[in-house]
């Protein structure tokens, strides 16, 4: 083998690497003439190299054609091709672009002409499946999915050793300041080009602090979405595939996952944050060090401004290479996200999701208050978190809120009002946002009863002093005072003060804003983002001792959901997999502890919006009164099931008060086969009724039971789903399921078995809003009836003015039910629920016994369910669920046109249903693409989940006094989800 063949790249030693320049043609001729490979060549973009797609004539994929760049010598590919073959056999789940061979076991490799010399050729093995690269958002399974290759490959790589890894490239971090002290040049853009200078510059002298104990092996280095292939099919794209192995060297381990990371930043709605699992993967099967996780994001900086330079060189001295070209709007992309935040917030972060959590460290007491006359019992602290009493009633969307709270305070005694270190602030929460809000305080507001003296609390040194702002040094610490711009400070910049020395003198009523930070630590605003408070407040700390105070008890549970799931029936399931704690709800607004409001797509429970007034007061005032059972006499369950009764058409007269849908349900069939003596009942598939025993038993919605089928009891009978969108008759065919329903009723009969009931939802909720074909329940409830058995209406979702243009689903029908069970919206999310039948009907079960439910129509439910009436027709939210209903059906459809995804719109007013297809022609279900759609917009600010059998359906139920405005934020919301998961038309 010749000398040269030994060689191995220096960077530094080289002027620019444009890629071969070979042509298709050309590229055709070497697979034939020195790989043995007759095939079509398509090419493939590369920075440096030259690759190329094989093909058979038939089309089909065949294999890699790598052209190596000239520069690189055979050791580095035989590196390279080595190391695909270690990290294939050490993980068989991992599918590896490794060298194709020959049949004597050869690889399949040879050094050619290329137009720009003598350069490797290899065949590697194809990966079907494509790439992540692209601007598609990455959820977090794919993020996880990504470090967790990474971490494979490194452990896999830990003891590897080969001539060809040593070399200098410019991709080893390892010489990242000398890459872009050598490229930035490049950057003709003098703001940009000194921002990548600067934060090499900082990024470089954070890792060299901890580079000595930085671990070096060799690296794959460039783990990125470029070279990470998705597993065929996955839905989210989630990736088992790892390409191009042409940056293999030696280099800090660390810098497989900076790599990894760095790639994410440039996608769709990807921040920062949103790296963290990855880091959390990497380090489950890889543990980082201590200094590995300090090194991380400076590292992740180091790369992106490598990315900047060399992409602006390389499109300098390539100018016909349109994968570098085209890659630079991207790479900026990058750098900027890199740098959004300071260097230690991101480690910060990193640190505590790798398990090396830093608390802000508390302050020594000082020798001076800094409030010279306030002493601590005469401070008032203002809770402004999700769970005060101080937000109720929607006081966190008004403004000048905690401005009245600390007067009111101030009012009452208190020389100051404080708020807490550390703590959300929900009155800083607006109700609508797709980034949540800066929440987190990081400091310490007061305002000002009377005039006070600020003064220093120990010795230290002024660093800035203007009006309306004072910083001064404290031990480690940098003291900020922020106050009205009137107001001068009495001493000045660079001065000596010592402890007890007058700062400002405050006047009475001012605000003034107090923070401690590190001395050589960033700037802190005033409140971070919950997602990066773990980042900021061990920059900061306490400054309540400053006032004389004990500092605030930061200690908080994070165990919920654990401790949830060790005493709650598993069966009872939670939404999402990382679920916002939910602690407030407010009209269609629902609020997390972390102050982040929702928008909240699915809650029917609550008609009115959550924490309504009117029944909130209700409720308690007749708790202070009286709470019993309807075996006593009082006057509001009479008028409340009066109320009830005057809803329904003649002859539903007769009343029954349960406490939910399933119990309503379940009585509503003991009634009809009480009344018709007939125990056997026809239900609808595809429908969901309840838990209890009957109520279940007529369910068949397989994604509640996926045995639902298969384990009826013998009583019940089914009929098919009247879907007119998925099921076997669809469009105008679906006139058909009538008279199929009737002919299964009528069969029953003829066998000696006539059903005593049907049931069924007057509106085909669990199918997504789908509305019953024209005449379908007035076929089934003359065929049930012609038999001796009764219709029953399930009104547990539809019922209430949900629709918009009917109060009843059975309206929408034109029929009238024999009985009709009712719950969910009576109560506003008070447990509430009836059957309302006729008094012949009610009378017969008393065949059965006597009916007594302990809270079903008691005062406080009685009451309770007369408010939600009153308001209902007070604030005509049946006419609002017609009005908001109409115009976001109309938003929903306009984005039908837009994403092929969107199969359907279903549904009337406000109970509608976004049906997601992979195909319209097939109608095969987006099951997966839902569940990612839906984890996507809790991110954006919005509560949607999916329903029908596979899950495929977005339930969209509001609450009923949803506007506008917040329908018109859940289609857009839709919409830029939709787009940034890469659907299209």
């Amino acid at each position: 083998m010749p000398h040269t063949e030994h060689r191995t790249i220096d960077f530094f030693a080289e002027d620019a690497l444009p890629a071969p320049r070979t042509t298709p043609a050309e590229a055709e001729l070497i697979a034939a003439r020195h790989l043995g490979i007759e095939a079509h060549a398509d090419p493939l973009g590369s920075q440096q190299d030259a690759n190329f797609l094989l093909r058979e004539g038939t089309g089909a994929p065949l294999a890699v054609l790598k052209i190596a760049n000239p520069a690189f010598g055979s050791v580095e590919v035989e590196a390279q091709d080595a190391a695909a073959d270690l990290i294939a056999a050490a993980h068989p789940d991992l599918r590896v672009a490794t060298v194709l061979r020959r049949p004597d076991g050869s690889a399949r490799r040879a050094t050619v002409e290329s137009g720009s010399g003598r350069a490797v050729a290899r065949l590697l093995r194809h990966l079907p499946g494509g790439a992540l690269s692209g601007p598609r958002y990455l959820s977090p399974g794919t993020v996880a999915a990504m470090g967790t290759i990474a971490a494979k490959v490194s452990v896999a790589l830990r003891g590897f050793r080969h001539p060809g890894l040593d070399r200098i490239l410019q991709w080893d971090l390892r010489h990242a300041d000398r890459v872009v002290a050598r490229l930035a040049g490049h950057l003709d853009e003098p703001e940009r080009r000194a921002a990548v200078q600067e934060a090499t510059a900082e990024a470089w002298a954070r890792v060299q602090e901890v580079a000595a104990a930085l671990p070096t092996q060799a690296v794959h280095l460039d783990l990125t979405d470029d070279n990470l292939i998705r597993r065929l099919d996955s839905r989210p794209p989630t990736p088992d595939g790892v390409i191009d192995f042409g940056d293999l060297t030696t280099s800090w381990a660390v810098g497989e996952l900076a790599v990894s990371l760095s790639s994410m930043l440039h996608h769709d709605g990807v921040e920062p944050h949103h790296t963290l699992p990855a880091v959390r993967a990497f380090h489950t099967m890889r543990p980082l060090s201590a200094e590995e996780a300090e090194a991380l994001w400076p590292l992740v900086v180091l790369r992106a401004a490598g990315l900047v330079v060399s992409g602006r060189q390389q499109a300098a001295v390539d100018a016909d290479n349109a994968y570098a070209t085209a890659a630079l709007d991207r790479e900026w992309r990058v750098f900027e996200q890199a740098t959004r935040l300071p260097l230690p917030v991101m480690t910060n972060l990193i640190k505590d999701a790798a398990g090396f959590a830093t608390a802000p460290a508390p302050i020594t007491p000082p020798g001076h208050r800094l409030l010279r006359d306030i002493t601590a019992d005469r401070f008032a602290v203002l809770d402004l978190s999700t769970e005060a009493d101080s937000m109720d009633d929607g006081a966190w969307l008004k403004a000048g809120a905690e401005d009245r709270l600390a007067a009111a305070a101030l009012a009452r005694g208190a020389a100051a009002a404080r708020t807490p270190y550390a703590r959300v602030r929900l009155s800083r929460t607006p109700a609508q946002a797709t980034v949540s809000p800066a929440t987190v305080s990081t400091g310490v507001d007061l305002w000002l009863g009377p005039a006070v003296v600020a003064q220093a609390p120990d010795a230290g040194r002024v660093l800035a002093a203007e009006p309306g702002r004072l910083e001064i040094t404290q031990d480690r610490r940098v003291l900020e005072l922020s106050f009205a711009p009137a107001i001068r400070p009495l001493v000045t910049a660079g001065a000596a003060v010592r402890g007890g020395e007058e700062l400002a003198l405050l006047p009475a009523g001012v605000v003034v804003h107090l923070a401690l930070r590190d001395v050589d630590g960033p700037a802190v605003p005033p409140l971070v983002r919950p997602e990066y408070a773990v980042g900021w407040l061990p920059l900061t700390a306490d400054p309540a001792p400053l006032l004389g105070l004990a500092a605030d008890d930061r200690t908080e549970r994070t165990d919920l959901l654990e401790r949830r799931s060790a005493v709650f029936a598993p069966v009872q399931e939670h939404y999402y997999a990382a679920p916002p704690r939910i602690e407030r709800g407010w009209r269609h607004h629902l609020l997390s502890t972390d102050g982040r409001s929702y928008l909240d797509i699915v809650n029917n429970v609550t008609p009115l919006g959550h924490a309504h007034p009117r029944v909130e007061q209700a409720a308690a005032r007749q708790l202070r009164r009286l709470n019993t059972n309807s075996r006593f006499h009082y006057a509001s369950v009479v008028e409340f099931t009066e109320r009830l009764a005057a809803l329904l058409p003649d002859p539903l007269n007769t009343v029954f008060l349960v406490n939910s849908g399933s119990e309503a349900v379940d009585l509503g069939l003991r009634l009809a086969i009480g009344a018709s003596g007939r125990p056997d009942v026809v239900a609808v598939r595809e429908a969901y009724h309840g838990w209890t025993y009957a109520s279940d038993a007529v369910s068949t919605s397989l994604q509640d039971n996926p045995n639902a089928l298969a384990t009826r009891p013998s009583w019940v009978h089914t009929v098919d789903s009247p879907n007119s969108y998925r099921g076997r008759h669809r469009g105008a065919d679906a006139a058909r399921y009538a008279p199929e329903a009737v002919a299964v009723i009528d069969e029953l009969a003829a066998a000696g078995r006539p059903a005593g009931a049907f049931v069924s939802e007057t509106f085909y909720g669990n199918a997504g809003g789908v509305a019953l074909p024209d005449g379908y329940l007035d076929a089934a409830y003359a065929a049930v009836r012609r038999h001796g058995g009764l219709a029953v209406a399930d009104e547990v979702q539809a019922g209430y003015g949900r629709l918009g243009h009917w109060f009843w689903g059975f309206e929408q029908q034109q029929v009238v039910p024999d009985i009709v069970c009712v719950a969910k919206a009576m109560g506003n999310g008070h447990p509430l629920g009836a059957v309302i039948t006729t008094r012949a009907i009610a009378d017969r079960y008393r065949d059965q016994g006597y009916f007594f439910s302990s809270t079903g129509g008691s005062p406080v439910s009685s009451v309770v369910g007369l408010t939600v009436l009153d308001a209902l027709r007070d604030e005509d939210l049946q006419g609002n669920a017609a009005r908001v209903g109409a115009h976001l059906k109309l938003r929903l459809q306009t984005l039908a046109s837009r994403y092929g995804i969107i199969g359907a719109v279903h549904g009337s007013g406000l109970y509608l249903g976004l049906e997601l297809v992979r195909d319209r022609t097939t109608l095969e279900p987006a099951t997966e693409e839902t569940a990612e759609l839906c984890d996507r917009m809790l991110d954006l600010g919005v509560v949607v989940q999916p329903t029908g059998d596979h899950l495929n359906i977005l339930k969209i139920k509001p609450p009923l006094c949803i506007d506008t405005a917040a329908a018109d934020y859940f289609a857009d919301t839709l919409g830029l989800a939709l787009g940034q998961l890469g659907h299209t038309v």
